[in-house]
């Protein structure tokens, strides 16, 4: 099991690049299964749910390839045929946006058998609403022996309401009603840009869908689907991660190819606490994208943080800002609306000489507080980039013991740190 050794302590200075969104090419990938013929993804980040669920589909009969290059990966995947429409516990369980593929499966096969996912170490994530838009379409839901069974001879277009906003709810049935006959309205549904990127890949392979970004989808259903091709958006959390440790380290990063429209509410909480940031316009071969300067110039202020969906500040960068505010002057009280179990990585930054106090979903840092480096384990994938900010930051040396979590949504970020002067090493054990 691989673990950081990270000497803290130093400013990070530099230029990183930012790679493709792991949230929305997981669905793009799982789209795929929508259409007989060949769909290219580019900006594909090389991390372990990529990898994940290439196995998946692959384990399914499709055809994938993965190829590194010069402005990130290009992944084709071919679902000619999809023998056994089935995604077995073995891989669901390690990773929930498995479930994704039941949308499409159904979708475009009229059957899929996809393993329940259960709970996770942030807190339950039930599916019963994609399983609720399923029937509203018409599908017929079976659960048994732990497995979820889904029929329809075709889906037929509907209306449905998400009681509560779910992300990948909102894209399991935007999926399926691709194919389904007639108009599909999805109503409540998720904001994220992952949602529009997934739409606008669904578009180029022919599907009619409008509203993506906002609460309510239209999906007009087609007969099918064709290929295509379709670069992911950047990772907006990995961005966010970055913007956090240029200012907890004090240091000055400039980041390429970011989408500072993505980050709006991260980057306002980030200057209320004091750090300068800026975006501009830059040119990367034949593409304009964004690059986004941060600059951590003296002592942080303490700012309250509330997560919410978005457009809101995101709970998968509460647990980095908690990082953040065991530095800044004063205290800063963190409140997570959306999981009920999101501050175990609480605990390992106390080991560090944190100063939190946790009551229910409300957790109050007291700032600034010495760091030290400590052995700390990590217990979910923004947990873990949560303590390799704390460990930059620290004084001495800190082990972060189960790094395969943060292996899950970042491509190898210690390479890119170590290009931006951190002291880190993976250490690799049997």
């Amino acid at each position: 099991m691989d673990k950081f050794r990270i000497e803290g302590g130093r400013p990070l200075e530099g230029k990183v690049t930012i790679g493709g969104a792991k949230n929305a090419a997981l669905p793009a990938m799982a789209a795929a299964l929508l259409t007989s013929k060949r769909v290219v993804l580019r900006n594909i980040p090389r991390v372990r749910d990529i990898i994940t669920m290439r196995g998946l589909l692959d384990e399914m009969g499709a055809d994938s390839s993965l190829k590194g290059e010069r402005q990130g990966n290009r992944l084709a995947i071919h679902a000619r045929k999809i023998p056994d429409p089935t995604a077995p516990y073995e891989l669901v369980k390690q990773m929930r946006a498995s479930v994704l593929v039941l949308g499409p499966l159904v979708g475009r096969f009229g059957h899929a058998r996809v393993s329940l996912p259960g709970g996770c170490a942030i807190g339950a994530r039930p599916i019963n609403l994609h399983l609720k838009g399923l029937e509203k379409l018409g599908a017929t839901i079976s659960i048994e022996h732990g497995y979820v069974e889904a029929r329809a001879d075709r889906l037929q277009g509907d209306l449905f309401h998400f009681d509560t906003i779910t992300v990948t709810g909102t894209e399991n049935l935007m999926m399926a009603a691709t194919l389904a006959d007639g108009v599909t309205v999805l109503e409540n549904a998720a904001l994220e840009p992952e949602i529009e990127d997934l739409a606008a890949l669904l578009n180029k392979m022919g599907a009619d869908i409008t509203g993506a970004g906002t609460p309510t989808i239209r999906v007009r259903g087609v007969a099918r689907l064709e290929g295509a091709e379709h670069s992911i958006i950047p990772d907006r959390i990995e961005t966010g991660t970055f913007l956090a440790a240029a200012a907890i380290t004090g240091g000055h990063l400039i980041l390429e190819c970011a989408e500072p429209r993505h980050l709006t509410a991260v980057m306002a909480k980030l200057r209320e606490a004091g750090v300068e940031i800026e975006s501009r316009p830059a040119t990367r071969g034949k593409d304009v994208t964004q690059v986004i300067e941060v600059k951590a110039t003296g002592p942080g202020r303490a700012a309250d943080v509330t997560t919410q969906e978005y457009p809101g500040f995101p709970t998968d960068m509460q647990a980095q800002y908690m990082a953040l505010a065991t530095q800044a002057q004063g205290s800063s009280v963190i409140t997570e609306t959306i999981f009920e179990n999101r501050y175990l990585h609480a605990l390992e930054l106390a080991r560090m000489g944190a100063d939190i106090t946790v009551d229910g979903r409300r957790a109050v840092v007291r700032g600034p507080t010495r760091l030290s480096g400590a052995n700390v384990q990590a217990s979910d994938l923004r947990a873990s980039a949560s303590l390799v900010l704390a460990a930059l930051a620290a004084e001495g040396e800190s082990v972060v013991d189960r790094v395969y979590h943060i292996d899950r949504g970042y491509e190898r970020i210690e390479d890119k740190l170590k290009r931006l002067g951190a002291q880190i090493q993976r250490i690799t054990e049997d």
